[in-house]
């Protein structure tokens, strides 16, 4: 077939199309794979393809990859960063190109836009995701469509919530999506250094600044030059720290200590903290000057307990990253258990709940996790009988019977007592019973 008629087909087609030779150079590039990239076509014939492809497709190329395996794939998901910053959801499908005699000549990969194919499912599944962060909250729906906008600008973001809310983990995700994400991401907890230590870990210093500085020493700004700097617990600085602070972000300039001249500071700037800010600008603790540089962009992240909706799904979320960390299979969470989590106050939010998860994990062995997995104090209450009273030895008469109507079968006991079945377990405990399970009748 003509170049000219090849061409003029793939470009008519809606899919991205890329083909490559067998040393990975691109042969072909249409209209399609132009617009989802970004690329223009004559930037990208007979160069490499994993070069071309590589930034935007997490450091591998797929197509390189089955040339280099033989493995065809098919719709396999995956993310695209145009030009623009703009990161796009893709479906890539690849396969070998070969001669009449089976000899390989390159590769062919098609890349398929699934945007909107990934907001109709989270539509139907109530599911929104930013980065690491997911919810059914239609609160917190509202902040995720805001975040890429937000996430692609310069301007500095105050982000408030309560402690265990997820700010540094929001702040992480803004980072990932901003046109720094190549450069570091820099974290200070200023609540935890007093002053005069603060001042050195924020903006360094220089030989001969003080009594023990044998070198110079960079301080987080210029550690997170190019990239972001994140100031957690900024409620919690001085005011004489506060004078610093608005003076980098008046100027975007910064001394460290011993210098004699600013340096520039090149990065942006996430704040959070979990103090109302406003109010203490109000007593006359924080400074309004300084408020207002923090404030351009505020985002709010409500406490769990406002958004309950979210904690069936955050658990089994975490289950799931816990089984990936781990190469377990643990089978999810049963739904007492979910159902006592749902009754929880969960003061310490996500985190609390990230941490319960964490530990039931650990215990529940393949799984499900199950209420006598969770801490004590989520489990159902349990009447106090005195150990060795009459009525303690009727218990334990009456369970021990149970369980050998019913050959050890603990599901079924509890039905019959009208119990909970973590309620059974801590009896059984109690009174010595745990080993007449359904092993022992077998």
């Amino acid at each position: 077939m003509p170049t000219a008629i090849a061409d003029i087909i793939l470009d008519s087609l809606a899919e991205g199309v890329v083909t490559v030779d067998g040393r990975h150079r691109i042969t072909a590039f249409n209209r399609a794979a132009e617009r989802l990239t970004g690329l223009a076509r004559a930037q990208v014939l007979g160069r490499d393809c994993q070069e071309v492809f590589g930034p935007c497709c997490g450091g591998v190329c797929i197509i390189a990859e089955t040339l280099r395996t033989g493995e065809p794939l098919r719709d396999r998901p995956g993310f695209l960063k145009d030009g623009g910053g703009t990161v796009r959801p893709v479906a890539v499908t690849t396969n070998l190109l070969t001669d009449a005699k089976g000899r390989i000549l390159g590769a062919v990969g098609t890349l398929r836009d699934t945007s909107r194919e990934t907001t109709l499912e989270k539509e139907l599944r109530g599911t929104w995701r930013f980065e690491d962060m997911v919810s059914r909250s239609p609160r917190m729906r509202r902040l995720f469509d805001m975040l890429p906008t937000v996430a692609q600008s310069s301007s500095t973001v105050l982000i408030q919530g309560e402690s265990g809310t997820g700010k540094e983990l929001l702040a992480r995700a803004l980072h990932a999506q901003s046109g720094r994400a190549e450069k570091p991401f820099v974290a200070v907890n200023c609540g935890a250094l007093p002053d005069n230590l603060l001042e050195a870990e924020l903006f360094g210093y220089r030989k001969g600044a003080f009594t023990d500085a044998k070198g110079d020493r960079p301080g987080r700004f210029e550690r997170a030059r190019g990239g972001t700097i994140f100031l957690d617990e900024i409620g919690e600085i001085s005011q004489a720290m506060q004078v610093r602070l608005l003076r980098v972000l008046q100027e975007r300039t910064f001394e460290p200590l011993g210098a004699d001249a600013p340096v520039q500071a090149d990065v942006r700037v996430l704040a959070a903290t979990n103090r109302d800010l406003k109010a203490m600008v109000e007593a006359g603790t924080f400074r309004l000057d300084l408020y207002y540089r923090l404030n351009v962009v505020r985002l709010e992240l409500p406490a769990l307990r406002e958004r309950s909706e979210d904690i069936p799904l955050l658990a089994e979320h975490f289950v799931d990253r816990l089984n990936r960390l781990q190469g377990r299979q643990v089978a999810g969470i049963d739904d007492d258990a979910l159902a006592a989590l749902a009754r929880h106050a969960f003061r310490g939010n996500v985190r609390e709940l990230e941490n319960i998860i964490e530990r039931a994990f650990v215990l529940c062995g393949d799984g499900p996790i199950g209420v006598v997995h969770l801490p004590d104090d989520l489990q159902p209450a349990m009447p106090a009988v005195a150990p060795g009273s009459a009525l303690d030895r009727a218990e334990a008469a009456a369970l021990e019977e149970a369980l050998r109507r019913h050959r050890g079968n603990r599901g079924a006991v509890a039905t019959e007592l009208g119990i909970h079945r973590a309620t059974l377990y801590r009896k059984m405990r109690q009174h010595g019973l745990i080993s007449l399970r359904e092993d022992r009748f077998a």
